[in-house]
């Protein structure tokens, strides 16, 4: 980016007018004018873009973010700003009316030798408007699209205005910016060893394919092939290649290098002088060459095909004869196949033929046959016939060049297919079917029927059956049906899919960590106190999912509904375990997903965040069926799930979910985590044909291991996760600090009079009851709990699960009751005696294998040594020392 003076002496080189350079001085020191949204069809999100040091908001991540990753790497673009300021466009309508709008362009754009406005759309979007407002989008004879009403309005400060369509994207490029993304942002440093390596390989071969490359790295991994690509010291046509194929991709040493590679293979491929190969589709319509003459086949049956010569002769060739006379070479390849194939109007009749139109056309054949060959007796059918179907094959033979076609059965088209009702009862069957049946009210099918008898009786018009309107009423979309009647939610599951029939980014990623969905759901159970056994309720799940290896990242469970914090859990969750963040996330529109904190998590990390639009779950498809699995393979086969109360009728006291619970949140989250990171990671999956891990294991090494985007599960990383209460906010307390959560801690910095019985920041951690944050005087200040030595010697999980349980009983007992640092003190005092109680047993059953051998039971089962692991030894062990901490300034 410019600093004052490079802007200004930006502005001298171009002679930029002063009136100019104020409009871009605005455009630079202000903030987007609107922010951007997900609506019907359409996904937006954040890039934090390095150039830039901003988010930078994007409203389709397909047209618009292909831009942004375009203007991040081109080194002509200087600086770009999205939503930069609203202008007026002034034009004629199609009616010939002066139209006079406010609009937005998506970005302004400073490059090293001009400046302008660029607007992004579709190539489709493009064409629809053209028509609906000619006189402000056209195409150019160039074949690029203008707008001149913003080209007018540009020119006015010696600017452009560029409107950049998505069928000038280049979608190769797009798939290899996004795959090499993180050597961009972090560098990778390659050892010389590597390096000495990798151009050994490079150079011995010529061109070496990526995958051969990658398996036989020896002293280097792919990450230094991938750093050496970005970094320019061996050649990859990012343009043209897929780097995520690596079966497909030559990297050579140099650009030079690829371009001789390439002409002597189009050399080698035209001096090639391919094998005559005598390829014979048994099909209707396929044209071959046999003794000289040209034949047809007119029916490939199952036992016997039905041929007809040029000369109109027709014969009935068996499976086996016919694979005979292909094989030894009698029957040839016609090279004009196509010039002499049947015509349209023949391959519509035979394609329209069913299997019995073409057996009855069979028959009808060999008759027809014998009766031209002379034999016009014995032949089992009346003359009159024979002499009709006689006609029928000259006629085919005049018209179509093919007397087959005549003896086809035309019974299917017999009858009238027009319908007996007048003009006036069909428009008024329409009327009532799109105006009274297809509303908001949704009225019964019958009572739609009744209100159009009653409009027939009035009006003298014949009425209709009852049978006739529901044929009228099914024969409507259903999508647009449902949505009329029901709204769009409804309407939602009839849509129809959209495919993609042209190569984009995919839409689940290239490899893991690209691209990851979070979402929440109330999972299907009822959980108790551990200690009262008083029920709480359903818990909420959090997931974190890799899309495309499916493999479930990380969970966070928890009493409280879906929130920011939850969403910081999570991906703190996903760092613990992974030492990792994902390239982009997508998420919902949920409130909780624009946070502040959220974002701001995101930002510093450098994360893309998608938002999809909102009750689209096809966009979510990922984290949907997990939410499904998840509760028909685990959950509901717990007691106290909820599955009964689907029927609220059926459920009665003895069967009640909320009296047969017995899970606490503390086994129940300890054996869901088992589920999802040793079952369901080690199970083969439908969509991949092999289980998440093995896709996501596989995929790392080719892809990558990206060592370079590691993120240390450290202090610093904790505090910028770190959510804060609803307000904001605490006030401090003299002598007793701040109370967050129903806690109160305390910092020497409270001692400070200008900051007694005044609101600071505030932020506290759910993992930890026995530290928190607050922002004093311009520095994150570390505060201890009143009870934090009772704290300190927990494990962050018992921690975790101790504050969630007490803060639930909170709720359980009323606004009134207060929750102390004692109250949790005093429940995890019997977690001690439980512990004791749990090494004793563990004694005992060792004793007891002891004593099964001595008395000879050598070869009986003993039990497995993960049935009496000690569930403590999973716990991270928690940092003891906090006093320690480091001060933190704001970020």
């Amino acid at each position: 980016m410019f600093d004052k003076i490079g802007f200004d002496l930006w502005c001298h080189d171009l002679r930029i007018p002063e009136r100019t350079k104020a409009l871009i001085e605005n455009i630079r020191n202000s903030n987007p004018v609107r922010r951007v949204t997900s609506n019907a069809s359409n996904v937006s999100g954040r890039y934090c873009s390095r150039k830039m040091g901003v988010t930078i908001q994007f409203e389709s991540h397909r047209v618009e973010l292909p831009i942004v990753l375009e203007l991040e790497q081109n080194k002509s673009v200087l600086e770009y700003y999205d939503q930069p300021t609203t202008i007026k466009l002034n034009y004629k309508s199609l009616k010939g009316k002066n139209v006079g709008i406010l609009y937005t362009p998506d970005f302004f754009v400073i490059r090293s030798d001009s400046a302008g406005f660029e607007e992004c759309k579709t190539e489709e979007e493009l064409v629809k408007l053209s028509i609906e407002q000619p006189n402000r989008y056209s195409k150019g004879q160039d074949g690029n699209w203008h707008c001149l009403p913003a080209e007018s309005f540009a020119m006015q400060y010696g600017l452009y205005f560029k409107v950049r369509s998505s069928q000038k994207i280049n979608w190769v490029y797009q798939r290899n910016l996004l795959f090499l993304e993180d050597y961009f942002r972090e560098i990778h440093e390659v050892d010389e060893i590597a390096r000495l390596a990798i151009y050994s390989a490079v150079h011995s071969e010529g061109g070496i394919s990526l995958s051969n490359l990658i398996k036989y790295s020896n002293n280097y991994t792919a990450d230094d092939i991938f750093a050496l690509i970005v970094a320019g010291d061996i050649y990859v046509d990012l343009y043209a290649e897929v780097l995520a194929e690596v079966d497909k991709i030559s990297v050579y040493a140099n650009i030079d290098a690829a371009k001789f590679h390439i002409q002597a293979n189009k050399q080698s491929v035209v001096s090639y002088k391919p094998i005559d190969i005598n390829i014979i589709k048994v099909v209707g319509g396929e044209v071959f060459e046999w003794d000289g003459i040209l034949w047809t086949i007119l029916n490939a049956g199952i036992s016997s095909s039905t041929l007809q010569s040029d000369e109109g002769k027709i014969i009935i060739l068996s499976g086996d004869n016919l694979k005979s006379l292909i094989q030894s070479g009698q029957i040839k390849r016609h090279e004009q196949t196509e010039k002499a194939s049947l015509c349209s109007a023949v391959r519509m009749l035979l394609q329209g033929a069913s299997s019995h139109d073409m057996e009855v056309a069979n028959q009808r054949c060999e008759i027809v046959e014998k009766y031209l060959a002379g034999c016009k007796n014995s032949l089992g059918i009346p003359g009159r016939t024979v002499r009709r179907w006689v006609a029928n094959y000259r006629k085919g033979m005049e018209v179509w060049n093919c007397g087959y076609a005549g003896l086809l059965p035309k019974t299917k088209n017999r009858g009238n297919r027009n319908s007996k009702l007048p003009d006036n009862t069909i428009e008024l069957i329409k009327e009532t079917v799109e105006q009274d049946y297809e509303t908001k009210k949704q009225k019964t099918k019958y009572i739609s029927y009744c209100g159009l008898v009653n409009k027939c009786l009035e009006g003298g018009i014949v009425a209709p059956s009852y049978k006739t309107f529901l044929k009228a009423i099914k024969s409507r979309p259903i999508y647009e049906q449902t949505l009329k009647r029901q709204g769009r939610r409804a309407a939602y599951k009839h849509e129809a899919f959209y495919m993609e029939l042209e190569v984009k980014t995919p839409r689940h990623g290239d490899r893991p960590f690209e691209i990851c969905h979070i979402d929440h759901t109330e999972l299907d159970i009822e959980l108790v106190s551990s200690r009262t056994g008083k029920n709480y309720g359903r818990p909420w799940a959090t997931f974190l999912m890799d899309a495309y290896s499916r493999r479930i990242l990380a969970i966070y469970l928890t009493y409280d509904a879906p929130s920011y914090r939850s969403c910081m859990m999570v991906i703190r969750e996903c760092v613990r375990l992974h030492l990792r963040m994902p390239q982009t996330i997508v998420v919902d529109g949920g409130k909780e997903f624009h946070s502040t904190y959220f974002e701001t998590l995101l930002a510093r990390f450098e994360v893309t965040k998608k938002t999809r639009p909102p009750a689209k779950a096809r966009f979510g498809s990922v984290c949907e069926r997990l939410f499904g699995t998840a509760n028909t393979e685990f959950v509901h086969n717990l007691t106290g799930n909820t599955q009964i109360t689907k029927n609220v009728r059926q459920v009665t006291k003895s069967v009640n979910p909320k009296g047969q619970a017995i899970w606490t949140i503390a086994t129940f989250y300890d054996r869901i985590c088992k589920w999802a990171y040793d079952f369901y990671d080690t199970v083969e999956h439908p969509a991949l044909g092999q289980s998440p891990r093995e896709a996501f294991e596989t995929a790392l090494l080719t892809s990558g291991k990206r060592l370079n985007t590691m993120i240390p599960y450290d202090e610093e990383f904790r505090i910028y996760t770190l959510p804060t209460t609803s307000k904001g906010s605490a006030k401090v307390d003299p002598g007793r600090g701040v109370k967050i959560k129903y806690i109160y801690y305390w910092a020497d910095a409270f001692r400070d009079p200008e900051i007694e019985k005044k609101q600071v920041n505030i932020r506290y951690d759910p993992f930890d009851a026995g530290t928190a944050y607050a922002y004093v005087k311009g520095q994150w200040v570390v505060c201890t709990s009143e009870y934090y030595i009772v704290f300190k010697d927990r494990t962050e999980k018992e921690i975790r699960i101790a504050t969630e349980e007490i803060r639930k009983q909170k709720n359980v007992h009323g606004r009134n009751f207060t929750i102390t640092a004692g109250n949790i003190a005093k429940f995890l005092a019997p977690v001690e005696e439980q512990e004791s109680q749990l090494l004793q047993s563990k004694k005992d059953l060792e004793t007891k294998q002891v004593l099964e051998v001595i008395n000879g039971g050598l070869g009986k089962k003993t039990l497995p040594n993960d049935d009496i692991k000690d569930d403590k030894s999973e716990f991270i062990p928690f940092l003891n020392d906090l006093k320690n901490f480091d001060v933190y300034e704001e970020y």
